[in-house]
């Protein structure tokens, strides 16, 4: 039977709904509060220069391929790709800088060339890592968290003790010089938890990062946002901008409508794509299915200070991605997880798109996008963005030894006040609830709401988990419990 379905938010996760539900046969219409479409993987223009304001790495290629293939399409009816080389670089030092390769073989050499003999234990930890992300897409992720059931299958049985030892202990066990260390616990830092927490099942993303590669649409991510709405619109889904959903109605326990501003547009089912927390925050408190005191236990991903910088000048020692590790990696998580502060001496990560792709910037300058890992809830003031965009400048020019601040066009920034306002975002996390053992499958806040017919949930807080892939995998699977009932 044909339904009037309300999605609220326009991020990946509902996006990809939003077509499913197309594709079925139902009437769907999407309410963004921002002028543009795409949640947190908006775009910002200034002088020439684009900048993604969010997700700037393509990983897991195979996901967005599942997705278009579903309408019968492929990413590159939308958009053009290209794998980058290096897929991105880490920066130890002035002139100690680790390459990671568009290919295996490059980047055993480039293991074995640091510590010999680490290439043979390499392979082993790869091919493990492969057959784990074959069980994770085959068997887990499109699940929809409902039971513990769902991880038990005979080819996760036989992976138990994946989910009892860490990513930290099974590394370090391998591999004994701490770049190479860091280097494989940085994959997982994408689900949004400190290596020593999360389960060495998840070594799967050391296979996403290294076996299938680091990739750029061209003109940037939100290509891809540009791509799913075109392909919406093909099946019939109508977006709203500047629509801000204040309140979702419920009439007998079950969903009815929204009130966008200030008016009641009538539903059959409602699915909110938003931030799991604000979503809920929209119904009378009897209708919530978690309590403030549940929220203030979870473990969520860091929020970002962000900057997008123009730049007069080409960065002569950058790749497209590169993580500035020069300073200890453990401290630096200690300031999220552990005690949340700002951290003394952060890690960071550069992108400079424009190394790629010539439309991110005006010849001969270079568009540069800064992401420093904060504690979300963390104080937010000007005097606090200032004194860590001249640290990370800074150390920026030493480590490169290239003059940059001089050549500053402009600088814009967005913190933990920013996520809070422009997407609701709970305490200003960047991008959601950690995948943590105990905040994993159907350990996470449902897709299904508890307490309230015909209302469901989709995105980062809910399952799978963080990162634009797992969005995709999480509109597919809501779509499909909404097309099931």
């Amino acid at each position: 039977m044909k339904k009037n379905i309300i999605i609220i938010g326009s991020g990946f996760s509902s996006l990809a709904a939003a077509s499913y539900l197309a594709q079925m046969g139902h009437s769907v219409s999407v309410y963004e509060k921002n002028d543009t479409l795409g949640g947190r993987a908006r775009q910002f223009k200034k002088q020439g220069f684009t900048f993604d304001m969010g997700p700037s790495w393509y990983w897991m290629p195979d996901v967005f391929e599942k997705f278009f293939a579903d309408f019968g399409k492929h990413p590159t009816d939308y958009y053009e790709l290209e794998r980058l080389d290096p897929g991105y670089q880490v920066v130890y030092g002035k002139d100690d800088v680790v390459p990671i390769g568009d290919s295996l073989e490059k980047i055993y050499n480039t293991f074995e060339t640091i510590e010999p003999g680490s290439a043979a234990k390499l392979k082993k930890f790869i091919t493990e890592a492969k057959n784990n992300y074959s069980i994770a897409i085959e068997e887990l992720v499109y699940r929809p968290g409902i039971s513990p059931l769902e991880l038990v299958t005979p080819k996760t049985i036989q992976k138990i003790q994946y989910f009892f030892s860490t990513i930290k202990s099974q590394i370090v066990k391998e591999f004994k010089n701490p770049k190479l260390n860091q280097i494989l616990q940085f994959p997982v830092l994408f689900l949004g938890a400190k290596p020593q927490n999360t389960p060495a099942f998840y070594n799967f993303m050391n296979y996403a990062d290294f076996g299938l590669g680091t990739w750029h649409p061209k003109s940037g991510m939100y290509a891809i946002v540009e791509a799913m709405v075109a392909l919406a619109k093909e099946l019939g889904v109508n977006f709203n901008t500047n629509a801000t959903v204040e309140k979702i109605v419920v009439e007998n326990n079950k969903a009815k409508g929204v009130h966008v501003n200030g008016t009641f547009l009538p539903a059959d089912v409602v699915l909110s794509g938003a931030d799991y927390h604000h979503s809920e925050s929209l119904l009378d408190s009897q209708y919530r299915a978690y309590s403030e005191a549940y929220w203030e236990k979870k473990t969520f991903a860091p929020s970002s200070l962000l900057f997008y910088i123009g730049l007069d000048t080409k960065v002569q020692k950058a790749a497209h991605h590169n993580l500035f590790f020069d300073v200890d990696f453990d401290a630096h998580a200690a300031a999220i997880y552990d005690i949340p502060k700002w951290p003394e001496k952060p890690l960071f990560y550069a992108n400079f798109p424009s190394v790629s792709d010539t439309s991110m910037a005006p010849k001969g300058k270079e568009a540069c996008f800064l992401l420093l890992p904060l504690a979300p809830g963390l104080e937010d003031t000007p005097a606090w963005r200032e004194k860590y965009f001249h640290i990370m400048m800074d150390r920026m020019e030493h480590l490169l030894g290239q003059p940059l601040k001089e050549k500053v066009l402009f600088q814009e920034s967005f913190c933990v006040k920013d996520f809070v306002s422009a997407y609701n975002s709970y305490k200003g996390n960047a991008y959601g609830m950690a995948n943590t053992l105990m905040q994993t499958a159907f350990l996470r806040p449902k897709l299904i709401s508890k307490k309230v017919q015909q209302l469901y949930f989709t995105g980062q807080l809910t399952v799978p988990g963080p990162g634009v892939p797992p969005a995709l995998i999480s509109g597919k699977i809501v779509s499909g419990l909404i097309g099931a009932r």
